[in-house]
């Protein structure tokens, strides 16, 4: 049964599964999690319901997938030897119209989790589980060169922190997310909690 089911998903080929991600990215931010149907997604996409449910199995995969296929840059590819380098590279990695429509759409996403169980599951194994993952990851490569104490109370705060940055500008000030802001907030805010110098 895995076997035929495996086959089965490897019918669609890279750049075709590329290609109805990005219509699913674009109809999400067109109508909203909550209006966008399998069936908009098959005729935007020339697909078949069949084939969509077969290949994600209902909405919510579909759109966590497309999300994640959507990002720019992983964090655990990005090593340039320091913290705040690392940090620095995350934030370049989309331009400032680009960061502004992600943080619409994610802001979007965010709402329709508060009363959409399968959406925020998917969302938190499919993108939160494996981001946090990613960012220990940096962090432990930052204490082992020496950057960040082994004890620090931070260390387990660094998601919530540059997810705060990144979330809340446009609530406390209706500007959206720039790589100039989130680069002063990671040197102004993040590095000194986790003690590491920003000259």
């Amino acid at each position: 049964m895995t076997e035929i089911a495996a086959t089965r998903r490897s019918r669609i080929t890279p750049e075709r599964e590329a290609e109805l991600y990005e219509s699913v990215l674009g109809l999400l931010r067109e109508v909203g999690y909550d209006a966008l149907t399998m069936d908009a997604v098959a005729t935007r996409t020339r697909s078949s319901k069949a084939t969509l449910y077969r290949q994600w199995g209902g909405k919510a995969e579909l759109v966590v997938k497309a999300l994640r296929h959507g990002k720019p840059s992983r964090v655990e590819q990005i090593d340039t030897g320091s913290l705040r380098g690392d940090l620095h590279a995350l934030v370049t990695h989309e331009d400032d119209c680009t960061m502004e429509q992600n943080s619409a759409l994610m802001r979007g996403v965010a709402m329709a989790m508060h009363h959409n169980d399968d959406l925020r599951q998917a969302f938190r194994e499919q993108l939160i589980e494996p981001e946090m993952t990613n960012f220990q990851q940096v962090l432990g490569r930052a204490v082992a060169r020496g950057e960040i104490r082994p004890d620090c109370p931070a260390l387990d705060f660094l998601v919530h922190m540059m997810v705060g940055g990144f979330a809340t500008r446009t609530l406390l000030e209706d500007q959206p997310p720039t790589q100039a802001f989130l680069t002063s907030y990671i040197d102004a805010v993040v590095l000194p909690a986790l003690g590491v110098p920003t000259t």
